[in-house]
Protein backbone atom coordinates (compact mmCIF):
# COMPACT_ATOMS: atom_id res chain seq x y z
CA UNK A 1 0.00 0.00 0.00
CA UNK A 2 1.48 3.79 -0.52
CA UNK A 3 2.71 5.57 1.84
CA UNK A 4 1.75 8.97 2.36
CA UNK A 5 4.30 12.15 3.22
CA UNK A 6 2.13 15.43 4.03
CA UNK A 7 3.25 19.30 3.05
CA UNK A 8 2.17 21.90 5.62
CA UNK A 9 3.29 25.48 5.86
CA UNK A 10 3.74 27.60 8.41
CA UNK A 11 4.90 31.76 9.05
CA UNK A 12 3.78 32.64 5.88
CA UNK A 13 2.17 31.72 2.48
CA UNK A 14 4.28 31.67 -0.75
CA UNK A 15 7.40 30.11 0.65
CA UNK A 16 7.31 27.45 -2.31
CA UNK A 17 5.30 24.29 -0.71
CA UNK A 18 4.94 23.17 -4.02
CA UNK A 19 8.36 23.41 -5.09
CA UNK A 20 9.47 21.27 -1.92
CA UNK A 21 6.92 18.68 -2.76
CA UNK A 22 7.87 18.47 -6.45
CA UNK A 23 11.64 18.76 -5.31
CA UNK A 24 11.39 15.60 -2.94
CA UNK A 25 8.98 13.97 -5.74
CA UNK A 26 11.96 13.83 -8.29
CA UNK A 27 14.89 12.50 -5.54
CA UNK A 28 12.43 9.86 -4.98
CA UNK A 29 11.63 9.37 -8.76
CA UNK A 30 14.93 9.47 -9.51
CA UNK A 31 15.71 6.65 -7.02
CA UNK A 32 13.11 4.59 -9.00
CA UNK A 33 10.01 4.83 -7.07
CA UNK A 34 6.76 5.15 -8.38
CA UNK A 35 5.36 8.99 -6.68
CA UNK A 36 2.72 11.32 -7.53
CA UNK A 37 1.58 14.51 -5.60
CA UNK A 38 -1.50 16.03 -4.74
CA UNK A 39 -2.75 19.68 -3.55
CA UNK A 40 -5.45 20.57 -1.48
CA UNK A 41 -6.39 24.27 -1.46
CA UNK A 42 -8.58 25.26 1.43
CA UNK A 43 -10.52 27.97 -0.62
CA UNK A 44 -14.35 27.50 -1.00
CA UNK A 45 -14.19 27.78 -4.89
CA UNK A 46 -15.34 24.50 -6.63
CA UNK A 47 -12.15 24.62 -8.37
CA UNK A 48 -10.17 27.90 -9.77
CA UNK A 49 -11.78 28.07 -13.01
CA UNK A 50 -13.55 31.13 -12.08
CA UNK A 51 -10.93 33.18 -10.50
CA UNK A 52 -9.68 36.13 -11.14
CA UNK A 53 -5.88 35.56 -12.57
CA UNK A 54 -4.95 38.69 -10.25
CA UNK A 55 -6.30 36.71 -7.48
CA UNK A 56 -4.94 33.27 -8.09
CA UNK A 57 -2.11 33.21 -10.64
CA UNK A 58 -2.99 30.95 -13.66
CA UNK A 59 -5.65 28.35 -13.88
CA UNK A 60 -3.69 25.39 -14.85
CA UNK A 61 -5.56 22.80 -16.77
CA UNK A 62 -5.13 19.12 -17.23
CA UNK A 63 -5.49 16.42 -19.88
CA UNK A 64 -9.31 15.00 -18.35
CA UNK A 65 -10.40 18.69 -18.44
CA UNK A 66 -9.52 19.80 -14.41
CA UNK A 67 -8.87 23.11 -13.78
CA UNK A 68 -6.73 23.16 -10.99
CA UNK A 69 -4.33 24.89 -9.09
CA UNK A 70 -1.45 26.28 -10.65
CA UNK A 71 1.25 24.32 -8.14
CA UNK A 72 -0.08 21.09 -10.70
CA UNK A 73 2.02 22.97 -13.21
CA UNK A 74 5.09 22.37 -11.11
CA UNK A 75 4.10 18.74 -10.35
CA UNK A 76 4.03 17.85 -14.06
CA UNK A 77 7.44 19.81 -14.95
CA UNK A 78 9.34 18.07 -12.11
CA UNK A 79 7.86 15.06 -12.38
CA UNK A 80 7.38 14.84 -16.24
CA UNK A 81 4.25 12.84 -15.86
CA UNK A 82 0.61 14.02 -16.23
CA UNK A 83 -1.73 15.40 -13.52
CA UNK A 84 -5.55 14.08 -13.34
CA UNK A 85 -8.51 15.97 -11.56
CA UNK A 86 -7.69 13.82 -8.52
CA UNK A 87 -4.40 15.66 -7.95
CA UNK A 88 -6.63 19.04 -6.93
CA UNK A 89 -9.00 19.10 -4.21
CA UNK A 90 -10.61 22.27 -2.76
CA UNK A 91 -12.50 22.79 0.47
CA UNK A 92 -15.49 23.71 -2.36
CA UNK A 93 -15.55 20.30 -3.53
CA UNK A 94 -15.21 18.58 -0.34
CA UNK A 95 -17.90 20.44 1.10
CA UNK A 96 -20.24 20.01 -2.16
CA UNK A 97 -19.64 15.90 -1.83
CA UNK A 98 -20.60 15.88 1.31
CA UNK A 99 -23.76 18.12 1.09
CA UNK A 100 -24.96 16.02 -2.18
CA UNK A 101 -24.63 12.71 -0.10
CA UNK A 102 -26.73 14.40 2.88
CA UNK A 103 -29.05 15.55 0.22
CA UNK A 104 -29.11 11.78 -1.55
CA UNK A 105 -30.34 10.64 2.16
CA UNK A 106 -26.30 8.62 2.67
CA UNK A 107 -26.44 9.48 6.54
CA UNK A 108 -29.25 8.10 6.95
CA UNK A 109 -30.46 11.10 9.04
CA UNK A 110 -27.47 11.75 11.04
CA UNK A 111 -26.40 15.27 11.64
CA UNK A 112 -23.53 15.95 9.33
CA UNK A 113 -20.79 17.80 11.34
CA UNK A 114 -16.77 18.87 10.14
CA UNK A 115 -15.59 15.82 12.34
CA UNK A 116 -16.22 13.03 11.02
CA UNK A 117 -18.01 13.80 7.92
CA UNK A 118 -15.81 16.25 6.07
CA UNK A 119 -12.68 14.86 7.87
CA UNK A 120 -13.57 11.50 6.07
CA UNK A 121 -14.06 12.59 2.66
CA UNK A 122 -10.76 14.67 2.97
CA UNK A 123 -9.47 11.94 3.99
CA UNK A 124 -11.43 9.56 0.87
CA UNK A 125 -9.80 12.09 -1.60
CA UNK A 126 -6.13 12.26 -0.21
CA UNK A 127 -6.21 7.93 -0.95
CA UNK A 128 -8.01 8.41 -4.16
CA UNK A 129 -5.30 8.48 -6.02
CA UNK A 130 -4.33 4.75 -4.37
CA UNK A 131 -7.21 3.46 -6.13
CA UNK A 132 -5.79 5.05 -9.85
CA UNK A 133 -2.34 3.31 -9.53
CA UNK A 134 0.19 1.39 -7.59
CA UNK A 135 2.04 4.72 -6.00
CA UNK A 136 4.71 3.46 -3.73
CA UNK A 137 4.62 7.44 -2.25
CA UNK A 138 1.94 9.65 -2.34
CA UNK A 139 2.76 13.66 -1.73
CA UNK A 140 -0.29 15.59 -0.32
CA UNK A 141 0.34 19.38 -0.15
CA UNK A 142 -1.84 21.57 1.81
CA UNK A 143 -2.42 24.88 0.67
CA UNK A 144 -2.10 27.87 3.12
CA UNK A 145 -0.52 28.24 6.08
CA UNK A 146 -1.12 26.35 9.64
CA UNK A 147 -3.49 28.26 12.22
CA UNK A 148 -5.70 29.51 9.32
CA UNK A 149 -8.93 28.14 10.01
CA UNK A 150 -9.68 27.29 6.66
CA UNK A 151 -6.93 24.45 7.20
CA UNK A 152 -8.23 23.24 10.41
CA UNK A 153 -10.52 20.40 8.72
CA UNK A 154 -7.24 18.75 6.79
CA UNK A 155 -4.94 18.95 9.42
CA UNK A 156 -7.22 16.76 11.61
CA UNK A 157 -7.78 14.94 8.55
CA UNK A 158 -4.11 14.23 8.68
CA UNK A 159 -3.88 13.66 12.40
CA UNK A 160 -6.45 11.01 12.11
CA UNK A 161 -4.77 9.20 9.40
CA UNK A 162 -1.23 9.17 11.43
CA UNK A 163 -2.78 7.85 14.10
CA UNK A 164 -4.91 5.02 11.70
CA UNK A 165 -1.92 4.01 9.36
CA UNK A 166 0.87 4.84 12.03
CA UNK A 167 4.53 6.53 11.53
CA UNK A 168 5.76 3.61 9.40
CA UNK A 169 3.31 4.60 6.54
CA UNK A 170 2.72 8.60 7.00
CA UNK A 171 4.72 11.67 7.24
CA UNK A 172 4.47 14.95 8.17
CA UNK A 173 6.89 17.35 7.05
CA UNK A 174 6.33 21.28 7.81
CA UNK A 175 8.02 24.42 5.85
CA UNK A 176 8.22 27.23 7.99
CA UNK A 177 10.48 30.91 7.64
CA UNK A 178 13.55 31.22 9.69
CA UNK A 179 13.82 35.38 8.90
CA UNK A 180 16.97 37.14 9.40
CA UNK A 181 16.69 40.41 11.29
CA UNK A 182 19.66 42.88 9.54
CA UNK A 183 19.41 45.20 12.57
CA UNK A 184 20.19 42.64 14.62
CA UNK A 185 22.32 40.58 12.06
CA UNK A 186 20.63 37.43 13.37
CA UNK A 187 18.08 34.57 12.48
CA UNK A 188 15.34 33.94 14.09
CA UNK A 189 13.63 30.89 15.25
CA UNK A 190 10.59 32.14 17.08
CA UNK A 191 8.20 32.23 14.20
CA UNK A 192 9.25 28.52 13.84
CA UNK A 193 8.62 27.80 16.84
CA UNK A 194 5.06 28.75 16.92
CA UNK A 195 4.46 27.79 13.66
CA UNK A 196 5.18 24.22 14.97
CA UNK A 197 3.04 24.61 18.46
CA UNK A 198 -0.36 25.25 16.52
CA UNK A 199 0.92 22.15 14.19
CA UNK A 200 0.74 20.37 17.41
CA UNK A 201 -2.09 22.18 19.50
CA UNK A 202 -3.85 20.07 15.78
CA UNK A 203 -2.52 17.00 17.34
CA UNK A 204 0.06 16.40 14.69
CA UNK A 205 4.13 16.91 15.29
CA UNK A 206 5.93 17.13 12.36
CA UNK A 207 8.72 14.75 11.35
CA UNK A 208 10.84 16.67 9.38
CA UNK A 209 10.67 20.63 9.24
CA UNK A 210 12.07 22.33 6.04
CA UNK A 211 13.68 25.84 6.76
CA UNK A 212 13.15 28.56 4.39
CA UNK A 213 16.40 30.91 4.90
CA UNK A 214 18.11 33.70 2.92
CA UNK A 215 20.89 33.02 5.14
CA UNK A 216 22.86 29.49 6.17
CA UNK A 217 21.77 27.63 8.95
CA UNK A 218 24.27 27.09 12.15
CA UNK A 219 24.10 23.98 13.84
CA UNK A 220 23.57 25.98 16.85
CA UNK A 221 19.85 27.42 15.12
CA UNK A 222 19.73 23.58 14.44
CA UNK A 223 19.98 22.14 17.87
CA UNK A 224 17.30 24.42 18.85
CA UNK A 225 14.63 23.77 16.63
CA UNK A 226 15.41 20.51 17.27
CA UNK A 227 15.02 20.91 20.97
CA UNK A 228 12.16 23.22 20.95
CA UNK A 229 10.36 21.61 18.02
CA UNK A 230 10.30 18.36 19.10
CA UNK A 231 12.29 17.04 15.78
CA UNK A 232 15.44 15.05 15.55
CA UNK A 233 18.59 17.38 14.86
CA UNK A 234 18.99 15.93 11.14
CA UNK A 235 15.63 15.92 10.34
CA UNK A 236 16.23 20.01 10.29
CA UNK A 237 16.53 20.61 7.12
CA UNK A 238 17.83 24.14 5.63
CA UNK A 239 16.37 25.55 2.51
CA UNK A 240 18.30 28.30 0.83
CA UNK A 241 17.19 30.84 -1.48
CA UNK A 242 17.75 29.86 -4.89
CA UNK A 243 18.61 31.43 -7.56
CA UNK A 244 16.19 29.13 -9.66
CA UNK A 245 13.51 26.80 -8.60
CA UNK A 246 15.15 24.16 -10.34
CA UNK A 247 18.17 24.31 -8.14
CA UNK A 248 16.23 23.21 -5.09
CA UNK A 249 16.09 18.85 -5.98
CA UNK A 250 19.92 19.49 -5.56
CA UNK A 251 19.69 21.42 -2.75
CA UNK A 252 17.67 18.87 -1.36
CA UNK A 253 19.85 16.25 -2.29
CA UNK A 254 22.64 17.75 -0.63
CA UNK A 255 20.44 18.21 2.84
CA UNK A 256 19.36 14.48 2.38
CA UNK A 257 15.59 15.09 2.38
CA UNK A 258 14.86 12.14 0.25
CA UNK A 259 17.23 9.55 2.61
CA UNK A 260 15.59 10.75 5.65
CA UNK A 261 12.15 10.38 4.18
CA UNK A 262 12.84 7.13 2.74
CA UNK A 263 14.39 5.87 6.39
CA UNK A 264 11.37 7.16 8.32
CA UNK A 265 9.01 5.59 5.96
CA UNK A 266 10.96 2.06 6.09
CA UNK A 267 11.88 1.99 2.07
CA UNK A 268 14.55 0.45 0.59
CA UNK A 269 17.52 2.81 -0.65
CA UNK A 270 19.03 0.35 -2.92
CA UNK A 271 19.33 3.00 -5.94
CA UNK A 272 21.03 6.25 -6.63
CA UNK A 273 19.12 8.81 -7.49
CA UNK A 274 19.60 8.94 -11.32
CA UNK A 275 19.63 13.10 -11.88
CA UNK A 276 21.76 13.09 -15.14
CA UNK A 277 19.39 14.74 -17.04
CA UNK A 278 18.02 17.02 -14.46
CA UNK A 279 21.82 18.11 -13.96
CA UNK A 280 22.06 18.72 -17.92
CA UNK A 281 18.77 20.71 -18.26
CA UNK A 282 20.68 23.20 -15.45
CA UNK A 283 24.08 23.35 -17.59
CA UNK A 284 21.92 24.27 -19.82
CA UNK A 285 20.36 26.98 -18.40
CA UNK A 286 23.17 28.16 -16.61
CA UNK A 287 25.54 28.29 -19.16
CA UNK A 288 23.74 29.92 -22.25
CA UNK A 289 25.58 30.47 -25.61
CA UNK A 290 23.61 33.46 -26.28
CA UNK A 291 20.47 35.01 -25.92
CA UNK A 292 16.96 36.81 -27.01
CA UNK A 293 14.37 39.35 -25.69
CA UNK A 294 11.00 38.31 -25.82
CA UNK A 295 7.78 40.57 -25.46
CA UNK A 296 5.30 38.96 -23.26
CA UNK A 297 2.18 41.26 -24.37
CA UNK A 298 -1.28 40.54 -22.42
CA UNK A 299 -3.25 41.95 -19.77
CA UNK A 300 -2.35 40.37 -16.62
CA UNK A 301 1.14 41.58 -16.30
CA UNK A 302 0.83 42.91 -12.81
CA UNK A 303 0.75 39.49 -11.37
CA UNK A 304 3.66 36.89 -13.36
CA UNK A 305 2.05 33.71 -11.94
CA UNK A 306 -0.66 34.74 -14.14
CA UNK A 307 1.55 33.61 -16.66
CA UNK A 308 3.56 30.88 -14.99
CA UNK A 309 3.09 28.25 -17.28
CA UNK A 310 4.72 30.50 -19.93
CA UNK A 311 7.33 31.90 -18.05
CA UNK A 312 8.05 28.47 -17.55
CA UNK A 313 8.11 26.75 -20.69
CA UNK A 314 10.66 29.97 -21.91
CA UNK A 315 13.03 28.51 -19.34
CA UNK A 316 12.95 25.18 -20.32
CA UNK A 317 12.74 26.16 -24.28
CA UNK A 318 15.61 28.90 -23.48
CA UNK A 319 17.69 25.98 -21.75
CA UNK A 320 17.68 23.40 -25.25
CA UNK A 321 18.47 26.26 -27.13
CA UNK A 322 21.16 27.02 -24.79
CA UNK A 323 20.27 30.57 -25.19
CA UNK A 324 18.88 33.09 -22.73
CA UNK A 325 15.37 34.27 -23.12
CA UNK A 326 14.73 37.57 -21.39
CA UNK A 327 11.29 37.90 -20.98
CA UNK A 328 9.71 41.59 -21.05
CA UNK A 329 6.20 42.42 -19.36
CA UNK A 330 4.03 44.37 -22.11
CA UNK A 331 0.73 45.59 -20.83
CA UNK A 332 -1.58 45.19 -23.95
CA UNK A 333 -3.56 47.92 -22.56
CA UNK A 334 -0.60 50.22 -22.70
CA UNK A 335 -0.07 49.89 -26.53
CA UNK A 336 -3.63 51.31 -27.15
CA UNK A 337 -2.64 54.55 -26.76
CA UNK A 338 0.21 55.01 -29.59
CA UNK A 339 4.07 54.41 -29.93
CA UNK A 340 4.01 50.79 -30.68
CA UNK A 341 7.46 50.78 -31.94
CA UNK A 342 8.75 52.04 -29.29
CA UNK A 343 7.63 49.36 -27.20
CA UNK A 344 8.53 46.62 -29.92
CA UNK A 345 11.78 48.20 -29.96
CA UNK A 346 15.05 45.74 -29.39
CA UNK A 347 12.92 42.49 -29.39
CA UNK A 348 13.15 39.58 -30.80
CA UNK A 349 9.57 37.91 -30.78
CA UNK A 350 6.48 38.58 -29.30
CA UNK A 351 3.80 36.05 -27.46
CA UNK A 352 0.77 37.49 -27.18
CA UNK A 353 -0.65 35.47 -24.34
CA UNK A 354 -3.95 34.49 -23.28
CA UNK A 355 -6.75 35.59 -22.04
CA UNK A 356 -10.61 36.65 -21.56
CA UNK A 357 -12.73 40.02 -21.75
CA UNK A 358 -12.51 42.84 -24.12
CA UNK A 359 -9.99 45.06 -22.30
CA UNK A 360 -6.74 45.27 -24.16
CA UNK A 361 -7.46 43.71 -27.08
CA UNK A 362 -6.97 46.68 -29.36
CA UNK A 363 -3.40 46.56 -27.89
CA UNK A 364 -3.26 42.97 -28.75
CA UNK A 365 -4.10 43.61 -32.23
CA UNK A 366 -1.63 46.66 -32.45
CA UNK A 367 1.06 44.35 -31.38
CA UNK A 368 0.47 41.43 -33.60
CA UNK A 369 -0.23 43.83 -36.46
CA UNK A 370 3.20 45.32 -35.71
CA UNK A 371 5.17 42.56 -35.78
CA UNK A 372 3.36 40.93 -38.95
CA UNK A 373 4.49 43.94 -41.41
CA UNK A 374 7.80 43.96 -39.60
CA UNK A 375 8.27 40.34 -40.00
CA UNK A 376 9.52 39.74 -36.22
CA UNK A 377 8.82 36.07 -35.22
CA UNK A 378 5.24 36.08 -33.67
CA UNK A 379 3.53 32.80 -31.49
CA UNK A 380 -0.37 33.92 -30.36
CA UNK A 381 -2.19 31.25 -27.85
CA UNK A 382 -5.69 30.69 -27.45
CA UNK A 383 -7.02 34.31 -27.24
CA UNK A 384 -3.68 35.70 -28.82
CA UNK A 385 -4.27 33.44 -31.92
CA UNK A 386 -7.92 34.86 -32.15
CA UNK A 387 -6.34 38.36 -32.23
CA UNK A 388 -4.54 37.37 -34.79
CA UNK A 389 -7.08 35.86 -37.11
CA UNK A 390 -9.33 39.17 -36.29
CA UNK A 391 -6.02 41.62 -37.02
CA UNK A 392 -5.08 39.87 -40.61
CA UNK A 393 -9.08 39.98 -41.39
CA UNK A 394 -9.14 43.67 -40.78
CA UNK A 395 -6.00 44.56 -42.20
CA UNK A 396 -5.59 42.09 -45.42
CA UNK A 397 -8.80 40.54 -45.92
CA UNK A 398 -10.57 43.84 -46.17
CA UNK A 399 -13.34 42.81 -43.45
CA UNK A 400 -13.02 46.27 -41.85
CA UNK A 401 -15.38 45.31 -39.43
CA UNK A 402 -13.86 41.74 -38.17
CA UNK A 403 -14.22 41.09 -34.59
CA UNK A 404 -14.34 38.07 -32.21
CA UNK A 405 -18.33 37.75 -30.71
CA UNK A 406 -16.11 37.77 -26.53
CA UNK A 407 -15.74 41.32 -27.63
CA UNK A 408 -18.48 42.47 -29.68
CA UNK A 409 -21.22 39.78 -29.56
CA UNK A 410 -23.86 41.64 -32.10
CA UNK A 411 -20.76 42.26 -34.07
CA UNK A 412 -21.89 42.18 -37.87
CA UNK A 413 -18.40 39.89 -38.92
CA UNK A 414 -17.62 37.44 -36.29
CA UNK A 415 -14.60 35.37 -37.93
CA UNK A 416 -14.03 34.11 -33.94
CA UNK A 417 -17.46 32.70 -32.34
CA UNK A 418 -18.72 30.75 -29.59
CA UNK A 419 -18.53 28.04 -29.98
CA UNK A 420 -22.04 25.82 -30.71
CA UNK A 421 -21.66 23.57 -27.56
CA UNK A 422 -21.18 26.84 -25.97
CA UNK A 423 -24.28 28.64 -26.60
CA UNK A 424 -26.57 27.14 -23.99
CA UNK A 425 -24.53 27.47 -21.23
CA UNK A 426 -24.98 29.52 -18.77
CA UNK A 427 -22.81 28.49 -15.55
CA UNK A 428 -19.52 29.48 -16.27
CA UNK A 429 -17.22 26.93 -13.73
CA UNK A 430 -16.05 24.21 -15.27
CA UNK A 431 -18.06 24.27 -18.56
CA UNK A 432 -15.35 25.74 -21.11
CA UNK A 433 -14.23 23.33 -23.52
CA UNK A 434 -11.23 21.82 -21.55
CA UNK A 435 -8.52 18.86 -21.55
CA UNK A 436 -6.72 17.68 -24.33
CA UNK A 437 -8.44 17.40 -27.95
CA UNK A 438 -6.41 15.88 -30.96
CA UNK A 439 -5.41 17.88 -33.94
CA UNK A 440 -3.91 16.44 -37.00
CA UNK A 441 -1.44 19.30 -38.77
CA UNK A 442 -0.45 20.33 -42.47
CA UNK A 443 2.67 17.83 -43.33
CA UNK A 444 4.07 21.16 -44.85
CA UNK A 445 3.77 23.46 -41.76
CA UNK A 446 6.50 25.10 -39.50
CA UNK A 447 4.52 23.56 -36.92
CA UNK A 448 4.53 19.75 -38.19
CA UNK A 449 8.29 20.54 -38.61
CA UNK A 450 8.87 22.03 -34.65
CA UNK A 451 6.45 18.37 -33.55
CA UNK A 452 7.77 16.15 -35.72
CA UNK A 453 4.67 14.10 -36.83
CA UNK A 454 1.71 15.38 -37.87
CA UNK A 455 -1.02 13.75 -35.13
CA UNK A 456 -1.28 15.94 -31.84
CA UNK A 457 -2.99 16.23 -28.62
CA UNK A 458 -2.97 19.24 -26.85
CA UNK A 459 -4.58 21.13 -23.69
CA UNK A 460 -7.37 23.55 -24.25
CA UNK A 461 -9.79 26.19 -22.22
CA UNK A 462 -11.73 28.17 -24.42
CA UNK A 463 -15.44 29.00 -25.36
CA UNK A 464 -14.68 30.52 -28.68
CA UNK A 465 -13.57 29.46 -32.17
CA UNK A 466 -12.19 30.04 -35.35
CA UNK A 467 -15.23 30.70 -37.57
CA UNK A 468 -15.33 28.25 -40.36
CA UNK A 469 -17.98 30.33 -42.56
CA UNK A 470 -14.55 32.43 -43.05
CA UNK A 471 -12.29 29.10 -43.85
CA UNK A 472 -11.97 29.25 -47.53
CA UNK A 473 -11.26 33.18 -47.67
CA UNK A 474 -8.08 32.05 -45.01
CA UNK A 475 -7.21 29.18 -47.22
CA UNK A 476 -6.89 31.69 -50.41
CA UNK A 477 -4.66 34.22 -48.38
CA UNK A 478 -1.13 34.13 -46.30
CA UNK A 479 -2.73 33.62 -43.09
CA UNK A 480 -3.83 29.45 -43.19
CA UNK A 481 -5.36 27.17 -41.06
CA UNK A 482 -2.59 24.31 -40.67
CA UNK A 483 -4.38 22.22 -37.67
CA UNK A 484 -7.01 20.80 -37.72
CA UNK A 485 -9.67 19.01 -35.16
CA UNK A 486 -10.76 16.09 -36.92
CA UNK A 487 -13.73 15.14 -35.20
CA UNK A 488 -15.08 18.95 -35.11
CA UNK A 489 -13.56 20.84 -38.09
CA UNK A 490 -12.52 23.47 -35.42
CA UNK A 491 -9.06 25.52 -36.44
CA UNK A 492 -6.41 24.95 -34.10
CA UNK A 493 -3.46 26.52 -35.50
CA UNK A 494 -2.95 29.26 -38.25
CA UNK A 495 0.27 30.17 -39.82
CA UNK A 496 1.40 33.12 -42.12
CA UNK A 497 3.31 31.70 -44.99
CA UNK A 498 5.32 34.27 -46.09
CA UNK A 499 6.54 35.04 -42.75
CA UNK A 500 9.55 33.97 -41.20
CA UNK A 501 7.68 32.88 -37.56
CA UNK A 502 4.21 33.49 -37.67
CA UNK A 503 2.28 30.89 -35.56
CA UNK A 504 -1.40 31.25 -33.80
CA UNK A 505 -2.77 28.04 -31.62
CA UNK A 506 -6.04 27.94 -30.01
CA UNK A 507 -4.49 25.67 -27.30
CA UNK A 508 -2.15 25.98 -24.39
CA UNK A 509 0.98 24.29 -25.17
CA UNK A 510 2.61 25.98 -22.44
CA UNK A 511 0.63 23.51 -20.06
CA UNK A 512 2.63 20.43 -21.70
CA UNK A 513 6.22 21.98 -21.11
CA UNK A 514 8.39 20.41 -18.75
CA UNK A 515 12.06 20.35 -17.57
CA UNK A 516 13.12 16.95 -19.51
CA UNK A 517 10.62 18.02 -22.25
CA UNK A 518 10.59 21.08 -23.62
CA UNK A 519 7.59 22.14 -25.47
CA UNK A 520 8.46 22.07 -29.42
CA UNK A 521 7.06 25.07 -29.90
CA UNK A 522 8.44 26.94 -27.51
CA UNK A 523 11.22 25.59 -28.76
CA UNK A 524 11.00 26.47 -32.28
CA UNK A 525 9.35 30.23 -31.42
CA UNK A 526 12.63 30.86 -29.07
CA UNK A 527 15.32 28.87 -32.25
CA UNK A 528 13.14 31.69 -34.60
CA UNK A 529 13.97 34.46 -32.18
CA UNK A 530 17.72 33.51 -32.06
CA UNK A 531 17.64 33.62 -35.80
CA UNK A 532 16.07 36.94 -35.80
CA UNK A 533 18.42 38.68 -33.50
CA UNK A 534 21.27 37.06 -35.66
CA UNK A 535 19.65 38.44 -38.80
CA UNK A 536 19.85 42.45 -37.02
CA UNK A 537 23.35 42.35 -35.78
Amino acid sequence: MAKHVFVTGGVTSSLGKGIIASSLAKLLQARGLKVTIQKFDPYINIDPGTLNPYEHGECYVTDDGAETDLDLGHYERFLNISMSQANNVTTGRIYQSVINKERAGDYLGKTVQVIPHITDEIKSRMRKLEEQDDYDIIITEIGGTVGDIESLPYIEAIRQMINEFGKSRCLSIHLTLIPYLSAAKELKTKPTQHSVKELLQAGVQPDILVCRTEHKITKEIKRKLSLFCNVEQNSVIEALDASTIYDVPLLMLKEKLDRIVLKKLKLSMKIAPDLEAWKDFLGHLKNPTREVNIGLVGKYNELQDAYKSIYEAFVHAGAVNECKVNVKPIHSEALEVGDVEHQMKNLDGILVAPGFGERGIEGKLEAIKYVREEGVPFFGICLGMQCAVVEFARNVLGIKKAVSAEVSPRGKNQVIHLMNDQKNVKEKGGTMRLGAYDCKLSRSSKTAKAYGTTNISERHRHRFEFNNDYLDQYNGSDLVPVGINENTGLVEIVEHKSHPYFVGVQFHPELKSRVEAPHPLFSSFVKAAIEYRKNQS
